[in-house]
């Protein structure tokens, strides 16, 4: 089969690498260093940069696939795209669609607690997300799982799926499955900035925010004393009095008012070092 690698970052690279099969052509970013040298090491035809472009539809009537697989490609594809294979586009999203569409669903799934996420194959459309399904796996996720805990579940499960849409696709056995819409939820693209802690929040809730956010991410922050920290682990711990959320309520261990209760800060990255002050407070603000 002649495969079209649409592709960007480490998850696209390992996935490849696990797959075992030799694209065509890669379609990469000028950022994503390793696939681009894979190309280079197996002679592999590679496009780098926006794919919507008229370069790009002379490179790919060259090659005439029979299937693109699109996996953490940070480009969205238009119709004039994802239409060139006779067997169509297939787009890997980390989350059980309709659920979670858009940018890092695995992240989003750990701040709003979710138990349960995965990984789903689906035909690529004029939408966001919103193909018809082809195949789907569950994951659990756990208490104690980070943002980047959860990504080395996709690594694994990754090409798994792709070797069953292949299959499917080989055998013609395949059924498209088609989203209801009804069901849908959209969450955008998290910058560095919107990892602040809002201190009113629940214990639960923003012990689910750092864990997502924790490394390698940005990170949840907040400050003291006007210097920003990034808090890269906590746990949650009951606590009755009347003390505003943010609050400092000891130093050893470090532990901070919350809406319903308090958090124990176990880890700060970089390894600062700082004399908290009793009741101090985290300052929810820009410096």
């Amino acid at each position: 089969m002649r495969i079209g690698y649409f592709s960007s970052g480490n998850l696209g690279f390992e996935t490849l690498i696990q797959l075992k099969i030799k694209p065509k052509i890669i379609f990469t970013d000028n950022k994503s260093l390793d696939l681009q040298q894979y190309a280079k090491s197996n002679n592999t035809l590679i496009y780098v940069g926006k794919p919507n472009t008229e370069q790009a539809e002379q490179l790919l009537n060259k090659v005439k696939l029979d299937l693109i697989i699109s996996v953490n490609y940070i480009f969205i594809l238009k119709e004039n795209i994802f239409k060139f294979p006779t067997l169509g586009s297939i787009n890997l999203h980390g989350s059980l669609l309709p659920k979670y569409r858009g940018r890092t669903p695995h992240v989003w799934a750990i701040i709003n607690g979710e138990q349960i996420t995965g990984v789903t194959a689906h035909f690529i459309d004029e939408g966001c997300d919103t193909g018809d399904i082809i195949e789907q796996k569950k994951i659990d996720i756990s208490l104690t799982d980070s943002g980047q805990d959860l990504l080395e579940k996709y690594k694994s499960l990754y090409p798994t799926i792709i070797k069953l849409v292949i299959e499917k696709l080989q055998k013609g056995n395949f059924k498209r499955i088609t989203q209801d819409n009804s069901k849908a939820s959209y969450f955008g693209k998290r910058t560095p900035k919107d990892g602040i802690i809002n201190w009113h929040k629940k214990s639960d809730d923003i012990y689910n925010w750092v864990r997502a956010q924790s490394m390698p991410y940005p990170g949840a922050f907040s400050f003291y004393n006007k210097e920003k920290l990034i808090i890269d682990w906590v746990k949650t711990r009951e606590y009755e009095g009347n003390e505003a959320p943010g609050t400092i309520l000891s130093t050893n261990p470090l532990m901070v008012k919350s809406g319903d209760g308090a958090i124990i800060i176990e880890k700060i990255r970089d390894n600062k070092s700082l004399d908290f002050e009793i009741n101090s407070i985290l300052q929810n603000e820009e410096i």
